[in-house]
């Protein structure tokens, strides 16, 4: 149901992402975030379009949490903020971070330790219906997704979404 990918460069991290659907007590979960008291990035699933492109996000997170180089206060805040096409923080989490109504989260922790106890602990904190990762796209609004990302129909034609969504992640940066 999970999907834990090792973080390349990296050897020893890992990076898992766990989806709920049906969830119904995000605004509890959010809070606990902001406290601190989740160790997690708590996403939005309308905004992915794939499980690839939060892993691109905390891959960049991790190496510039280990460069010194954030631009957030905190790991999990990081990845929210590199999924973004902008360089507006406060944005990115309106976009990309859960909101009180949500009915969807996609949590993802980074960790070197056996993910058995993080995943739990995680798994007993949301009420909601656990669903595979892979099933994130079902939940994606393509049409938001390519609004915020400034997709053309050009690039429609020529490649994925997921092209062109990992391409400006990777390039706000230099833009």
């Amino acid at each position: 149901m999970h999907l834990t990918h090792e973080l390349e460069l990296f050897h020893g991290h890992k990076v898992t992402q766990i989806l709920f659907k049906d969830v119904t007590n995000a605004a509890e979960l959010r809070q606990s975030a902001i406290a601190g008291k989740i160790k997690g990035a708590l996403l939005n699933p309308t905004m992915v379009v794939n499980p690839f492109q939060v892993l691109v996000a905390a891959n960049k997170a991790f190496n510039l949490q280990n460069s010194g180089k954030m631009k957030t206060r905190s790991l999990y805040s990081e990845i929210i903020f590199n999924l973004s096409p902008t360089n507006n923080i406060s944005e990115a989490f309106k976009k990309f971070g859960i909101s009180d109504g949500d009915d969807s989260v996609l949590v993802v922790l980074v960790h070197s330790e056996d993910e058995s106890k993080l995943l739990s602990d995680i798994i007993a904190l949301v009420n909601g219906q656990q669903v595979p990762v892979e099933d994130v796209s079902s939940l994606s609004d393509q049409a938001k997704i390519k609004k915020l990302y400034k997709v053309t129909s050009q690039e429609d034609k020529c490649g994925t979404l997921l092209d062109a969504v990992i391409c400006r992640m990777a390039t706000k940066d230099v833009m």
